[in-house]
């Protein structure tokens, strides 16, 4: 880079690490994708006197990739977004069929997995979420909101999610009474960029609001579960020095995950299976499987296997999704299988 980069401090402000240092492929200043707008994005450029200075820069249509929050773009002469460095880093969720993934948010250091309490503790959220955030490469941490709605401010549910997530910070949060909030600020330090992930109705707004003492939009939660409230991806400068990424709230929590971020939160299951007589057992009905005996003599609870095949399951469907090949395999043998059930019929 040149010069010209004068303000490591207006750098830092936007989360510039020593890793996006290394991955950066021009010789101009960074700038960082706040919002994508579609042919344009707003994005924030640290000058070399120091200030941060917003712009609107239009995608240049020898662009590849496609700008989210949370990247780092290189600004042609002409204002527009020319490239854009490496990703160290991305959340991701399922797009259409044969599409791949979407990424929602690039070059994080932190996912905020926020899940409400209101209702009780949702193991099967923790766990999806968990391995989500295991996935992105960034470094999860579990908010559970709206800990005021329990008895003893989500301490019985902090101990539950632990075991659910091993390895994942957890922190019970009340916006109202400001439980948990200092600890969370500490995950939120200077040059560190987050996300929060979760539902709708999470909290997740209030929590900024909370956090950083904003008036953010905050939509009442209805019967059907939460609205939407922040409708664009977004970039918050936090008074701790870290940067937040809000993104809206993801209705269906569908996987993109590999299988190494499943066994991350699945721990416990992966322990077993290294007892199991296969070494490729499916945990379901297999001879000697150490996993289902585990849940025979309940030091594994059954619910969590359970689990463990739908995602697992999920995994696979997408796989044959994105492979048009094995797709058309797949419906090949249902139709087999259809035209063998219809002979027996008729027979």
């Amino acid at each position: 880079m040149t010069d010209t980069l004068t303000s490591p401090a207006a750098l830092d402000r936007l989360g510039w690490t020593a890793a996006d240092h290394d991955r950066w492929p021009a010789h101009t200043p960074p700038a960082r994708v706040v919002i994508n707008h579609g042919s344009v994005c707003d994005v924030l450029l640290a000058s070399a006197d120091g200030p941060l200075t917003a712009h609107s820069a239009g995608v240049s249509p020898a662009l590849h990739t496609t700008p989210v929050a949370g990247d780092w773009a290189v600004l042609g002469a002409d204002g527009r977004i020319h490239d854009l460095a490496e990703r160290r880093s991305a959340l991701s969720r399922p797009a259409g069929a044969g599409n791949g993934p979407q990424v929602m948010a690039a070059n994080i250091d932190t996912v905020l997995l926020v899940v409400p309490l209101d209702s009780g503790l949702n193991a099967k959220m923790v766990e999806r979420l968990s391995v989500m955030g295991w996935d992105s490469g960034a470094q999860p941490v579990l908010v559970l909101s709206k800990a005021d709605c329990t008895s003893d401010g989500g301490l019985t549910d902090a101990a539950r999610a632990e075991e659910l997530s091993p390895g994942i910070p957890v922190i019970p949060i009340s916006v109202r009474t400001g439980q948990g909030l200092d600890t969370l600020r500490s995950h939120l330090g200077p040059g560190t960029t987050a996300v929060m992930l979760g539902p709708s109705g999470a909290g997740k707004t209030s929590l900024l609001n909370a956090l950083e003492g904003t008036q953010e939009a905050v939509a009442a939660v209805g019967r059907a579960g939460g609205r939407h409230t922040t409708t664009t991806r977004r970039l918050h400068l936090l008074t701790s020095g870290g940067v937040l990424l809000d993104i809206p709230g993801i209705r269906s929590l569908e996987l993109t995950a590999s299988r190494r971020s499943v066994d991350d939160v699945f721990g416990d299951i992966a322990a077993h299976a290294l007892q199991c007589h296969f070494g490729d057992c499916s945990h379901d009905g297999d001879a000697g499987c150490a996993v289902e005996e585990a849940v025979r003599s309940r030091t594994l609870p059954a619910d969590r296997l359970a689990h463990w095949r739908k995602l697992q399951d999920e995994i696979d469907y997408r796989l044959r999704r994105d492979d048009p090949a094995a797709m058309a395999e797949v419906r090949k043998q249902w139709k087999a299988v259809s035209k063998h059930a219809r002979r027996g019929r008729r027979g």
